[in-house]
């Protein structure tokens, strides 16, 4: 990658502390890495596409890095629990056979394997050597016929947080547009008039938590076209250009995505959440408010109003006990306020928050 294109991803016009910054995000420092570097970033925010073979290209140890380390759920296709690398070793680097290994190692999954994609995975060493992945992930996707795409997100290029916004770059550059998507299902009982496509972006399932939400969007009639990216496919990453509105869940990690593609296509989108009852029910209403469907405004508001109820009976036995309680969080970084969130709902006091991986302004809030 080359050093204007980094800087390009440091400025960030959607981050809300782009501007205390001369420009953008801090360049990468020593020990920036440390609590992971941009290599493990862009490995965290594309591991759960799960019909996609994700190859590490680079020393072995590197391929151990982030590998089933977050907790992304998915069901289907397991192909993304498989570890592949190119094993690269002081000979191949001496003797510059990096990029013969790496073509062949994609020919082999896809032979093998018949992935949906293949995620080559750029690191410090064949970047340092000089690798043109880009080049050979050209050719081998004319080899094989299968879309090869080059994530370029060597360690030593930023940080995790980098990383991640380095991954969504290249699902914009090379995936987002390539197809469209399949037409509704003619079972469904929404009239077509009042059907609706989303997008969630920086939205990773973990621990199967957004299974519990996907039923009440079918209720809706709101169908979601891609998620960037846990429970996703590398198809329906393909058609997220035609959402009709996005929602951001993680803002740190893919604020360049929503950015870009209202920019591009015109896709207005938010910042939400799905982690607690007030959250919960701000993101459907805000979701419906985009949609601008009066019809879809007051399903959301009828189905609101019956999940708040259910919520509440559920949870007056926990707030009867924990009402009042005080509690201390160390969960780190942004995740904290959604955790926040669901101790207010159930009358706690929270009165401190972890630092660690946080801004300044985070730890000031």
């Amino acid at each position: 990658m080359k050093g204007n294109e980094i800087l390009a991803l440091l400025d960030e016009p959607a981050c809300e502390h782009n501007h205390k910054q001369k420009t953008g995000c801090s360049a990468p420092k020593p020990s920036a890495t440390a609590g992971g570097c941009a290599f493990d970033g862009a490995q965290i925010t594309l591991l759960p596409l799960s019909d996609v073979a994700h190859l590490v290209h680079g020393p072995i140890g590197c391929a151990g890095s982030s590998w089933d380390n977050r907790g992304s759920q998915s069901s289907g296709p397991r192909l993304n629990r498989r570890g592949f690398t190119t094993d690269l070793n002081e000979q191949d680097v001496i003797m510059g056979r990096g990029e013969r290994r790496l073509f062949h190692a994609v020919r082999h999954i896809v032979e093998r394997y018949d992935p949906a994609a293949v995620f080559v995975y750029n690191t410090c060493v064949p970047a340092m050597e000089g690798d043109d992945i880009d080049a050979v992930c050209s050719a081998a996707t004319v080899a094989v016929g299968v879309p090869v795409i080059s994530v370029d997100a060597a360690g030593f290029y930023g940080s995790k947080n980098f990383g991640n916004r380095l991954a969504g770059e290249v699902m914009l550059k090379q995936v987002i547009g390539t197809r469209e998507p399949a037409p509704w299902p003619e079972t469904s009982a929404i009239p077509v008039t009042h059907r609706h496509d989303i997008g969630l972006i920086g939205e990773f399932n973990i621990a199967g938590e957004f299974w519990h939400v996907h039923p009440l969007l079918d209720e809706l009639g709101i169908r979601v076209l891609g998620n960037l990216s846990g429970y996703g496919r590398f198809a329906e990453i393909q058609t997220l250009h035609r959402a009709q509105a996005n929602m951001l869940v993680c803002s740190r990690a893919l604020i360049n995505v929503a950015r870009s593609l209202e920019q591009r296509y015109g896709t207005p989108w938010f910042e939400g959440s799905f982690y607690g009852v007030r959250a919960m029910s701000d993101a459907l209403r805000q979701l419906a408010a985009l949609l601008q469907d009066d019809a879809l405004i007051q399903r959301t508001e009828a189905l609101i109003a019956r999940e708040e109820a259910a919520a509440e009976k559920a949870l007056a036995p926990y707030r009867a006990r924990l009402r009042g309680r005080k509690a201390l969080l160390y969960t780190g970084g942004v995740k904290s306020w959604s955790v926040v969130s669901a101790l207010q709902d159930l009358g706690m006091t929270v009165v401190a928050t972890g630092a660690r991986k946080s801004t300044q302004e985070d730890a000031g809030r």
